[in-house]
């Protein structure tokens, strides 16, 4: 049977019944204790700095190369963590976790778990073409075409990053050589829905790439007063010439891994 309009709620359910600065019934804390005595999970905090990998690349280079160990003490039930040393600097990482929603639930439970500090590294395509791919957008603001940000923040169109740790960044991969890009990207649930008017919509609002991820875990940050920084590693032009995605050496694990190093130890040299 076709559903009648309300037309007294004029607004889509998702913005409606929400109250963003009252309490979660549901908490990370609580998630992770049953899940902890459910797998039998050591007790343990992970490593201060932490990364969202969702491509996978970082995780499977460390791993393929005997460079990160898996922790036991993660007790999330969807995803594991890998711990690696990058000279002395102990960082976490999970791969994989693709989308706003996914991010954002694992976001909330490494904080609760000991992390300081996240940083994500997503792939993104190109919206404004200000250099050939790849290359890496400290993301500044994060328009919010997606629906988990709705839930930490009232509507607006953007997620906005920190200040500082964007000028942070900015200033510690220039001081690494890392190539750098600061702006807007498109944060959107649905990849395959980035029709030629959403992209002119997003490329008339200086919008310069297109992930999955940041509109909603900058929301999460603001939200529960967490330190976020995402950055798009624009690698693509959506598929429309052959040879597209191609992501640089070791599909660009190294890259990554080298602005993860840089940005996490200015952070740790400026708290």
């Amino acid at each position: 049977m076709k559903e009648t309009p309300n037309r007294e709620t004029p607004w889509p359910p998702i913005l409606r019944g929400k109250d963003t600065t009252a309490p979660s019934v549901f908490t990370p804390e609580a998630l992770l204790r049953e899940a902890r005595r459910q797998k039998n999970a050591p007790a343990g905090v992970v490593p201060e700095i932490c990364v969202l990998d969702p491509d996978g690349d970082i995780v499977d280079h460390l791993v393929s190369h005997g460079q990160a160990t898996r922790l036991p003490s993660w007790a999330c039930y969807h995803t594991d963590l890998y711990g690696f040393d990058r000279d002395g600097l102990r960082c976490g990482v999970v791969g994989s976790a693709v989308g706003a929603a996914f991010a954002a639930l694992v976001a909330e439970q490494m904080f609760v778990s000991g992390c300081r500090l996240l940083l994500s590294v997503t792939s993104a395509g190109q919206i404004a073409p200000v250099r050939s791919p790849p290359y890496f957008i400290v993301i500044d603001r994060a328009l919010r075409d997606e629906g988990t940000s709705y839930h930490y923040l009232p509507p607006s169109d953007f997620s906005h990053a920190e200040p500082r740790l964007v000028d942070l960044a900015r200033q510690a991969l220039s001081e690494a050589g890392v190539a750098a890009e600061v702006g807007a990207t498109w944060t959107t649930d649905a990849p395959f829905r980035e029709t030629e008017t959403a992209i002119a919509s997003a490329r008339s609002m200086g919008i310069l790439a297109v992930e999955m991820e940041a509109a909603a875990l900058y929301a999460f940050a603001a939200a529960r007063s967490r330190p976020v920084l995402c950055f798009a590693h624009v690698t693509n032009q959506m598929a429309q010439a052959e040879g597209d995605f191609e992501k640089g050496e070791a599909s660009g694990a190294l890259a990554s891994l080298k602005l993860v190093e840089s940005v996490a130890r200015a952070w740790l040299a400026n708290v």
